[in-house]
């Protein structure tokens, strides 16, 4: 179907699901913003200047995401993708606050 997209989040009985795909190794650790990928899917792009080894670039990505969104990093956690750049992440809270900080990113 031409011109859908599937969006980068979603609302779920915890809080929200957020497609997100990771960078490591760059030169700041910083949000670029909501992009779509060829296959339609909407992900937002982040960089962490962590290395992917042992975790370290999903923990920067995790702490990264908590400041900006005032959560703690125990409310986010990676469900899928851990050693993949595209990653679902799962964000706890409430939802209709989630919603508001996901669309500011």
């Amino acid at each position: 179907m031409a011109g859908f997209t599937v969006p980068a989040f979603r609302l779920t009985g915890k809080g929200a699901e957020l497609v997100v795909r990771l960078t490591p190794r760059a030169a700041h650790d910083r949000i670029d913003g909501y992009e779509t990928g060829s296959d339609g899917q909407t992900y937002l792009a982040t960089r962490v200047r962590a290395v992917p080894e042992r975790g370290k670039a999903n923990a920067a990505l995790i702490a990264l995401l908590a400041g900006q969104l005032d959560l703690r990093k125990s409310d986010i956690s990676v469900i899928s993708g851990p050693t993949s750049r595209m990653k679902r992440l799962e964000i706890g809270g409430d939802s209709s606050e989630l919603v508001a900080k996901l669309n500011e990113l």
